[in-house]
């Protein structure tokens, strides 16, 4: 592990900022090709994913998910007697984040050959990188080849009047707050909001949920929005669609939110209606770039007009997801190693860069209940698109899989079909246990597997997956 001195001065083929899994993941693919590679970090190594996004935020809601599953088998749900330990649970989140100590990732750093600078890095010119350590002494960093921005992204607080002042929670205090609040309002009915709204909710937090849209989960198929509304508010969540915020302050120990419907109090508001790129004080303006915007990349994550740089996960706005970012890692990675080796890189006819996945075949999974697991288009995106589609909608609860997993299953998979081309544009599930259904569903968009040989891909009997035969029935006709 490398240590900022005053006047250190280091030269690697590839300098990283950001250590997150996206970060990592290029360093690792960097130093597999044989190039040298340093990553430099401010913060935790392992990044936000580790620490304060996927994994305690999954670790939260997972006891939930658990009783919800128990509770919809006769015989199981006799044996659930009690409620959530709120204590065990969030034990098991601070050991899913490592107790927020970064040292097991760092030894995987070490142990994969990849260098490690501790500090705020910003960008000084061509190929160079300045790192400016906690006791003010800098190291600089020039790379023989290229230079990856890694730096993810910031939650976003609107200019909402006293909003800021209040000091909200972001997701960051959200997935790693040490009590639940008594009552907790969260602003924004995206992912975050949705699952944030669930965890607490089941730690015994009153949960009041407003979004300004008509819906929830608002990119998804509307289904989606309206199946978790549905079960959010009969757990008890006060759901408030087409409300917004005009003011916030705080009296003694509440928090007080204005909305034209009135006033809303709570003990702790979460804001989380979205993220900004997290580009600001990097030194993107040494190279040409505007500070605050994303880094605008091909799809070999090189950032456009400047062959040397490269923009990979939040920091470039095209999907901000973990999965994504160490997707694009891999890409942006090879392609470093290939332009070191003087190979070209033809986004014509190099595999690895034809059709990329973060264009219209990413996957996600809201950990809501029910789970939300999807791909692709959505039937929305396919008719704004004018692509010639159909869509075709079949009850979960139906197919006998779903029947065994829980009794009175209640979920709907929902297909986007090209007419055309007979290919899936687009797939969505709706129902408990879902998440482990998307993997199929991103092979067969990425893979343009046609429909007539999807019949040839038979489900395991009884699982959920039989839904698929089901699709490809109804679509049939």
């Amino acid at each position: 592990m490398s240590r900022v001195t005053e006047t250190s001065e280091h030269t690697f083929d590839v300098v990283v900022l950001g250590a997150g899994s996206t970060g990592e993941n290029v360093a690792d693919i960097a130093v597999r090709g044989g190039l040298t590679a340093v990553l430099v970090e401010s913060e935790l190594v392992g990044g936000e994913c580790s620490y304060w996004a996927c994994m305690p935020s999954k670790a939260l809601i997972r006891g939930t998910e658990v009783l919800d599953e128990a509770r919809a088998v006769a015989g199981a749900v006799q044996a659930v007697t009690g409620e959530l330990d709120v204590a065990a649970t969030l034990e098991r989140r601070n050991r899913m984040t490592s107790h927020w100590d970064d040292s097991g990732q760092v030894r995987w750093v070490e142990g994969a050959g990849i260098a490690l600078v501790r500090g705020a890095g910003r960008l000084d010119g061509e190929k160079t990188v300045v790192v400016t350590g906690d006791d003010g002494t800098e190291a600089r960093l020039t790379a023989r080849h290229a230079v990856a921005v890694c730096t993810g992204s910031d939650a976003t607080i609107p200019p909402i009047d006293g909003l800021r002042e209040i000091e909200p929670w972001t997701p960051r205090q959200a997935t790693s707050a040490k009590e639940v609040p008594g009552r907790l309002l969260v602003m924004g009915g995206g992912v975050v909001g949705c699952e944030m709204a669930t965890a607490w909710n089941g730690l015994g937090s009153r949960v009041t949920l407003i979004e300004l849209a008509d819906r929830l989960l608002l990119p998804l198929e509307p289904a989606a929005g309206e199946a978790v509304a549905a079960s959010l508010r009969e757990r008890g969540v006060d759901v408030r669609l087409g409300t917004g915020v005009t003011a916030a302050r705080r009296e003694g120990a509440e928090v007080v939110l204005t909305t034209p419907d009135g006033e809303l109090r709570s003990d702790e508001v979460l804001v989380a209606v979205g993220r900004r790129a997290r580009t600001v004080g990097i030194g993107v303006e040494t190279v040409g770039l505007a500070p605050g915007k994303y880094l605008d990349v091909d799809d070999t994550l090189q950032v456009r007009g400047l062959p040397w740089l490269y923009g990979m996960g939040d920091v470039n706005g095209r999907k901000q997801l973990t999965h994504m970012g160490k997707y694009q890692a891999r890409q942006g990675g090879a392609a470093i190693v290939a332009r070191a080796r003087g190979e070209q890189v033809s986004m014509a006819d190099w595999s690895p860069f034809v059709a990329t996945a973060d264009h219209a075949a990413t996957p996600s999974v809201v950990f809501s209940e029910p789970q939300v697991a999807s791909v692709g288009l959505t039937s929305v995106e396919a008719a704004s698109r004018e692509l010639p589609h159909r869509v075709v909608e079949y009850p979960i609860g139906n197919v006998a899989g779903a029947s065994v997993f829980a009794d009175d299953y209640s979920g709907t998979a929902i297909a986007v079909v090209d007419t055309d081309r007979e290919v899936l544009l687009g797939m969505t599930f709706i129902g408990l246990g879902v998440a482990e259904m998307v993997y199929g569903a991103t092979v067969a968009v990425v893979g343009e597997v046609p429909i007539a040989r999807l019949w040839h891909a038979v489900p395991a009997y009884p699982t959920i997956n039989e839904v698929w035969l089901r699709l490809l029935e109804t679509y049939r006709g």
